[in-house]
């Protein structure tokens, strides 16, 4: 790894980065070196249907250092990132020092910035979009939403786009004018060492097709099969990249080659999206490059 800031062995610490970048890694060797507890900060792998699928840390690394918010949300719950605020705000606070890492950019911004306290989405409406976009696809609610929102959210992003299609349907009020009236962090960056991995695009993109070839070695395509008779595209758990071409492949409607280059292909797109909402909103984070690049 380059080298880092000096880290205190008390001091919270931020790693954030995009898929496949080796986050989890450094995480794991400052809680070796110097103590704390991994906090997961990642929004697929919350739940407890995904364990290959989503990368999250094995048995082995979980008995290496002390891990939360893996794998304990069932896998048809709702969850949102106020869900996440509340269930990480205890551990700021009781315990080891925190080292939090994943790829949500919102739930750090969330974390450091602060959440403003939107109700939560019926579901009849939650299903009226879910059907707008299957119907229409997600630029049609993209087109429904004010200029400040949209200068604000990654419109790249369904989930984003939704969530603030949502929220202005539902409340008669802008994301943008939800955000503006937003009630202090919990944890303000200038308290933690925040690090971002900004890594080369070809580089990422090699290790991302090594990577879900080394889950499909693992046992993703098991894990697909034990998830086929429950898998719904409206559940936020199969957002899990991989999830919906394994199941199509199971259902015979790909071969797997297909779904294997469909996976890669939706990941690098993903990583992508990861790396200009992190360098857009990240510019003063500590910017990390692995020396093996």
């Amino acid at each position: 790894m380059s080298q880092l800031p000096p880290i205190a062995s008390d001091q919270p610490v931020l790693i954030a980065g995009p898929t496949a970048s080796g986050k989890s890694a450094l995480a794991l060797e400052i809680a070796a070196q110097q103590g704390g507890v991994i906090i997961n900060a990642d929004a697929i792998q919350v739940f407890d249907n995904w364990r290959v699928l989503t990368a999250r840390p094995s048995a082995k690394d979980e008995a290496a250092a002390p891990h939360h918010l893996y794998g304990h949300v069932p896998y048809d719950a709702e969850y949102s990132v106020g869900h996440w605020l509340r269930e990480v705000a205890p551990l700021l606070t009781n315990g080891p020092r925190p080292i939090i890492v994943g790829g949500t950019g919102l739930y750090f911004s969330a974390l450091t910035q602060g959440l403003a306290d939107i109700p939560a989405t019926p579901p009849e409406l939650r299903a009226r979009a879910n059907a707008r976009v299957a119907a229409e696809g997600f630029k049609a609610l993209l087109a429904e939403l004010d200029p400040e929102t949209k200068a604000r959210i990654d419109t790249q992003n369904p989930m984003r786009v939704q969530r603030a299609w949502e929220v202005l349907t539902a409340t008669g009020r802008a994301m943008a004018d939800w955000q503006d009236n937003t009630p202090p962090p919990l944890l303000p960056l200038s308290d933690t060492l925040p690090i971002v991995f900004d890594v080369p695009k070809d580089w990422l993109n090699a290790r991302i097709a090594q990577r879900f070839d080394l889950m499909l070695d693992h046992g993703a395509l098991d894990e697909a099969q034990a998830n086929l008779a429950t898998f719904d595209p409206a559940h936020l758990s199969a957002k899990a990249i991989g999830a919906p071409e394994l199941v199509a492949h199971l259902r015979g409607d790909i071969d797997l080659e297909t779904a294997r280059e469909r996976a890669t292909i939706a990941t690098r797109q993903f990583a992508k999206r990861q790396r200009t909402w992190f360098r857009s909103k990240m510019k003063t984070w500590h910017h990390h490059t692995p020396v093996d690049i």
